[in-house]
C-alpha cells in the first residue's frame, strides 16, 4: 500500500512539476554519461539526451523553463573562452589550424545542406544533421535560437514549435554516430594511412626534448623547499647565472646564507663553501642536491620562506609568441612552472611550447619572485575563487542587445541574432580581458561549471523535445537522417585530414587532433591522445577549436536560411 502511494505521488509529480522533471533528467543522464563500455564513456551530453529522449517520448517535463538561459549561458562562455586565443592566433601563425577550421566547417554544412535538399527532409532537420553529425552543440543552440527570435521565419505552413522539433529530433537521430563514429575513424585513420601514431608522437616530443634546455623536465609532481651546506669546490666563484646551469632541470636558489649574513641573488652572485642555501623545485629533482651542491642540513631560516602557488596569464608582447625554454622562468624568476593551459586544454609541457595571448601558466614561487614574472608575462591572478559575475551579467546583456539589433537590406532583416550577439560579446569581453586583465574575473572552474551547466540545461530541453515525436520521426525519416549525418561526419573528416597532410602539411599526431578541435569534440580528443599516448594531439586541438566553435555557430543560423 506504500508502495503504492509512494509512486502515485511521484507519478503525479513527474505530470505536474517539470523543475523536477528537468533535474531529474539533468541527474539521471549525467549518471548514464559515466557508465563505460569497453573503456570508453559517451559523456554528459550525450547521457542527458537519452535521458531527455525517453521522458520526451511519454510526454513528460513540457516546455523546460531554464533552457533558454542555459542556451545564453554557454554561447557567451563559449565565446569568453575562445576570445584571447581566436583574435592573437589570426595575427600570428593560426592559419593551417584556422583553414583546417574553416574545411571541416565548411564541408560538413555544404554536406548536410546539400543532402537536405536533395533528400527533401523537413524544414529545420539539415541545421539538426549539421550540429550532430559534427557533435556541434554551439550549432544546435545557434539554429533554436534563430528560430524562437525570429530571425529566421518558417516556411508557409510549417510552425516554428515545428521546426524546433524537427532541428532537434535531426540532432537526435545523428548525434550518436557522429560522436562514435569520429572515434572510430579518428583511430583507424593512422592504420589506413600507414602512420604509427605512437611513434609519431614520440618523435615530435624527442625533436623538442633535444632542442630544449635544463628547463625541459616538466611534470605534475610535488614542489618542495630543501636545504642544502655547500662543500662541492667546483662551484665557488662560480657566477649564479651559469651556476643554474650546474643545478638539476627546474630547481631554484631562494636563500643564501652566509655566516650570519643573507647574501643577495642576482646574475653575478658566486657561491662560496660553507654558504647554506634553499632550493625550491620538484621533488625527483631535489634528490640530486647532495650530489651537486654537498649534504642536506635543516634550518629554519633558509626553510621559512612563504610560497604561492598562482596562475599568470600571458599577455604582454614580450613574453608572446617566446618558447617556455627562452623565457628562463626557473633560472631568471626562481619559480616553478608546472601547467600551461590554453582555452582550457593542458598544454603538453615541453621547451618549444610557444606561449600565446590568454594562456594560463600554473606558477609556484615566492611573493615577491611572482611580482617581478608579472612584469613579463602579465598578469598574476592570487585570488583564484573570485568570479566578475558584474562583467559576466553586463556582457551578456550587451550580447542580446547586439542580436537584436538588426538593419534592412532589399527588404531583407539582417542582423547577428541572439547566438552571434553573445558570441560576439563574448569574444570581445575574453579578448580585452587578456588586454586589461582587471575586470571579468572568471576563474577556470567556475568557467566550467558555467559551460557545462549552460549547455547541460539546453540539452535536457533539446531531449525533451526530440522526444515527443522521436519514434514517428525514426519509422518515417529516420533512416534517410542517419545516413545524411553519417556522411556529415565522415566527409569533413577525410577532406580534412587530406588537405591537412597534402597542404597545409600539418603533422598526423597534430593534424588528428586539430581534426578534433574542429569538430569541437573534447571526447575524441581523450581518445587521440591515449591513441598516440602522448599530449601532442592537445597542441592541434586548441589551435582548431576557437575558430571553429565560432564558425559552426555562425553555421548553425545559415543553414536554416537555405
Amino acid at each position: 500500500m506504500l508502495t503504492q502511494l509512494i509512486l502515485r505521488y511521484l507519478l503525479d509529480l513527474l505530470h505536474s512539476n517539470p523543475i523536477f522533471v528537468f533535474f531529474l533528467v539533468l541527474g539521471l543522464g549525467y549518471l548514464v554519461g559515466k557508465i563505460k563500455i569497453k573503456g570508453f564513456e559517451f559523456g554528459p551530453v550525450a547521457g542527458v539526451l537519452f535521458v531527455g529522449l525517453i521522458f520526451g517520448h511519454f510526454q513528460l517535463g513540457g516546455d523546460p523553463p531554464v533552457e533558454s538561459i542555459g542556451f545564453v549561458i554557454f554561447i557567451f562562455s563559449v565565446g569568453f573562452q575562445a576570445g584571447p586565443r581566436f583574435f592573437s592566433v589570426i595575427r600570428q601563425d593560426g592559419l593551417r589550424y584556422m583553414l583546417l577550421a574553416l574545411v571541416v566547417s565548411g564541408c560538413g554544412f555544404a554536406v548536410s545542406a546539400s543532402l537536405s535538399i536533395w533528400l527533401q527532409l523537413e524544414p529545420g532537420a539539415a541545421a539538426g544533421v549539421l550540429a550532430g553529425g559534427l557533435t556541434s552543440s554551439p550549432t544546435l543552440a545557434a539554429a533554436q535560437e534563430a528560430i524562437r527570435s525570429g530571425s529566421v521565419l518558417p516556411p508557409p505552413g510549417v510552425t516554428a514549435e515545428q521546426m524546433l522539433t524537427n532541428i532537434s529530433t535531426g540532432y537526435a537521430i545523428t548525434y550518436i554516430f557522429g560522436l562514435v563514429g569520429l572515434i572510430v575513424l579518428i583511430r583507424l585513420i593512422p592504420k589506413l594511412t600507414g602512420v604509427d601514431l605512437v611513434t609519431e608522437a614520440a618523435q615530435m616530443e624527442r625533436e623538442e626534448r633535444s632542442a630544449g634546455e635544463p628547463e625541459s623536465d616538466f611534470g605534475l609532481q610535488k614542489i618542495e623547499l630543501r636545504a642544502y651546506r655547500v662543500t662541492q669546490p667546483d662551484l665557488v666563484g662560480v657566477p649564479f647565472k651559469e651556476l643554474s646551469v650546474e643545478l638539476p632541470g627546474l630547481v631554484a636558489i631562494h636563500k643564501i646564507k652566509r655566516g650570519e649574513e643573507w647574501v643577495a641573488i642576482d646574475p653575478k652572485t658566486e657561491l662560496q663553501l660553507g654558504d647554506r642555501i634553499s632550493l625550491l623545485g620538484f621533488l625527483d629533482r631535489l634528490r640530486f642536491g647532495p650530489e651537486h651542491l654537498g649534504p642536506e642540513i635543516t634550518d629554519r631560516e633558509l626553510l621559512d620562506v612563504v610560497t604561492e602557488a598562482c596562475q599568470v596569464v600571458v599577455i604582454r608582447k614580450k613574453a608572446v609568441g617566446q618558447m617556455v625554454s627562452a623565457v628562463r622562468i626557473v633560472r631568471e624568476f626562481g619559480c616553478i612552472l608546472s601547467s600551461v593551459q590554453r582555452s582550457g586544454v593542458a598544454v603538453p609541457m615541453s621547451p618549444q611550447v610557444q606561449l600565446q595571448r590568454g594562456d594560463v601558466l600554473n606558477v609556484t614561487g615566492p611573493h615577491g619572485h611572482l611580482d617581478r614574472l608579472r612584469q613579463t608575462f602579465g598578469h598574476v591572478e592570487r585570488q583564484l575563487e573570485e568570479t566578475d559575475l558584474l562583467t559576466f551579467a553586463l556582457g551578456i546583456a550587451s550580447g542580446i542587445v547586439v542580436g537584436s539589433l538588426s538593419v534592412r537590406i532589399g527588404g531583407v532583416s539582417v542582423g547577428l541574432g541572439s547566438a552571434g550577439g553573445l558570441l560576439a560579446a563574448g569574444l570581445t569581453i575574453g579578448f580585452l580581458r587578456s588586454i586589461y586583465p582587471f575586470f571579468g574575473r572568471m576563474p577556470g572552474a567556475a568557467r566550467y561549471v558555467l559551460m557545462e551547466l549552460g549547455l547541460l540545461f539546453f540539452m535536457v530541453g533539446v531531449g525533451l523535445r526530440a522526444g515527443r515525436g522521436i519514434v514517428e520521426a525514426l519509422l518515417s525519416a529516420g533512416p534517410l537522417l542517419f545516413v545524411a549525418g553519417a556522411l556529415t561526419t565522415v566527409v569533413p573528416l577525410l577532406v580534412g585530414y587530406w588537405v591537412g597532410r597534402k597542404v597545409l602539411g600539418i603533422k598526423p599526431a597534430l593534424l588528428l587532433g586539430g581534426i578534433t578541435g574542429a569538430m569541437t569534440s573534447g571526447a575524441c580528443l581523450s581518445i587521440v591522445s591515449k591513441e598516440a599516448k602522448s599530449h601532442i594531439p592537445a597542441l592541434g586541438y586548441t589551435g582548431a577549436y576557437a575558430f571553429a566553435n565560432v564558425l559552426l555557430t555562425v553555421a548553425g543560423s545559415l543553414i536554416l536560411l537555405l
